[in-house]
């Protein structure tokens, strides 16, 4: 049996021979707790009896429902909430300067720039 002997060396993290960062450990964490969500999820949806085990004795169609009711609702709310701020960002960032008035700019500073090293 391999010897997955753990120890800490400044940011890495050494597992098994193999030196991970604690942000590829965090990674790797987040993975296996997407993967495990998405089984449960999977597994409800389809075989929702399961829940009985965890002493939850609702109706197949009620949890199926709910299975699939919460995910959208938070997802639509997601959307609409994105597309608020866009809007609100939109509403409230001033209109750029005509592209005439940032060459006029442009240009009146390089004369400036011009003038100045002609006087030395």
């Amino acid at each position: 049996m391999a010897n997955f002997k753990k120890e800490s060396v400044g940011n890495w993290t050494v597992c098994g021979g193999r030196m991970a960062s604690k942000d590829q450990a965090i990674g790797g964490a987040i993975f296996i707790v997407c993967v495990l969500v998405a089984v449960i999820y999977a597994v409800t949806l389809f075989y929702p009896q399961w829940l009985s085990i965890l002493g939850v004795n609702a109706h197949s169609a009620t949890v199926q429902f709910w299975t699939l009711a919460i995910p959208v609702f938070i997802a639509f709310i997601a959307v609409i909430a994105i597309g608020a701020w866009i809007g609100w960002t939109m509403a409230t960032t001033p209109p750029p300067k005509p592209i005439e008035e940032i060459e006029a700019e442009t240009k009146s500073e390089a004369e400036e720039k011009t003038n100045a090293h002609a006087e030395r």
